[in-house]
């Protein structure tokens, strides 16, 4: 995060009736699986009446959410009776100091909300980290180990140019594949076949139920067959992570576009994506900050 943020005004954020439509409108266009990501959604006052509203669209198989894990515990309960599916958190480190220094906060929130995911039962639940050399890197064996008993996945991301503070550059990046040479020290690994669109590459721990991924967006990206479509907060879709092209939906919401004008400016808005920083990885040594994260989630 930057070290001052930038609250957006509330009349600039899509009210929950806005993005109700938006997902309704994009299920009848087949879109099949739902993720609300950030900034940190769970900051978002009543949360889960969106999370129920949305559950309860026509053709919606998969409702989930990623969050940093600070108020999940107080939270995971009514997100689960509400119809969310699965969780990711976001853990860095394991280490409290180290911890307070990525994110500016308190380790045993997060763990308090973690074992509280387990306990509703939200399935799968994931944990994610994004791998920083020279500030995390000699914590990848003891994530992974988190792993082991199989009742969360862990998945390692390459860093990406979405920080906050603009710190990113191509001598922090550790590869996905560094990455699992180091858990292969460790632990042996047997890998799995990527699915079509994942984003993750997983391996299962031999002899174990355990699984951990790799997400390689910088080393091996995979946008040869991405197939996803993001809405921010403010309501505009940005087809692609890697591209500061934004479409802005919020004017058709709130100017009485019909469902058919807004299903043609998604179309439109999709045809429009870039092709992604596969098409540049022999360059992406001068990649340069896209946008915070925070701004858009994953």
């Amino acid at each position: 995060m930057p070290k001052i943020p930038v609250w957006l005004p509330r009349s600039e954020i899509l009210s929950f009736e806005e993005i109700h439509r938006v997902v309704s409108i994009l299920a009848r266009m087949g879109i099949e699986k739902i993720r609300l990501s950030g900034g940190e959604p769970l900051m978002r006052q009543d949360i889960e009446k969106l999370v129920a509203t949305l559950a309860n669209i026509p053709g919606i198989k998969s409702l989930s959410m990623t969050t940093n894990g600070f108020l999940l515990a107080e939270k995971a309960e009514a997100l689960r009776r509400a119809g969310l599916g699965s969780v990711t958190i976001s853990l860095h480190s394991l280490k409290p100091d180290r911890f307070n220094q990525i994110t500016g906060g308190a380790l045993d929130r997060v763990v308090a909300g973690i074992k509280a995911a387990k306990e509703v039962g939200f399935e799968p639940l994931k944990i994610n980290s994004v791998v920083i050399r020279g500030c995390n890197d000699d914590e990848v064996v003891d994530l992974a180990s988190l792993a082991i008993a199989g009742d969360v996945l862990v998945r390692f991301i390459e860093y990406m140019p979405f920080d906050g503070q603009k710190l990113w550059g191509t001598e922090k990046v550790v590869s996905g594949k560094e990455i699992i040479e180091r858990i292969r020290e460790r632990f042996e690994l047997i890998p799995i076949p990527r699915a079509n669109g994942s984003t993750a590459k997983i391996f299962q721990f031999a002899g174990g139920r355990g699984e951990i991924g790799v997400i390689t967006s910088i080393s091996e990206p995979f946008c040869s067959d991405c197939d996803r479509i993001r809405l921010s907060a403010d309501g505009k879709i940005v087809p692609c992570l890697f591209d500061n092209a934004g479409y802005d939906l919020r004017p058709l919401l709130r100017g009485f576009g019909s469902d058919e004008v807004i299903a043609s400016f998604v179309r439109e808005a999709v045809l429009r994506k870039a092709p992604g920083v596969e098409t540049t990885l022999k360059k992406f040594a001068t990649l340069e900050h896209v946008r915070p994260m925070h701004t858009i989630g994953g």
